[in-house]
């Protein structure tokens, strides 16, 4: 059981993603605003899931992805924006 965050970019949005056995279980969509930010719009995580992380695991690929590429997070989404208020350490992406 595989639960790594995937990432998929189309054009001027994307989303981060984990599979379990084939079936996506977690989802957070985010669209570029400009050359040098993205915008956190939605994080979905499937009912059962509930306590297993995923929401967390998805913000911190975010801020990975956010700190390769030199770039900002705009977090419009609750969830991420509860994530990023909870954990200091990524405030350097907002």
């Amino acid at each position: 059981m595989n639960e790594e965050v995937q990432l998929e970019i189309n054009d001027r949005k994307g989303f981060f993603h984990i599979d379990v056995n084939g079936k996506t279980e977690a989802k957070m969509t985010f669209v570029f605003a400009g050359p040098d930010k993205i915008i956190i719009d939605h994080t979905e995580v499937n009912e059962g899931n509930n306590g297993k992380g995923y929401g967390k695991k998805l913000v911190a690929k975010a801020v990975e992805y956010a700190r390769e590429k030199n770039i900002k997070i705009i977090p419009l989404c609750p969830f991420a924006k509860k994530v990023f208020d909870k954990t200091p350490e990524f405030k350097d992406v907002l």
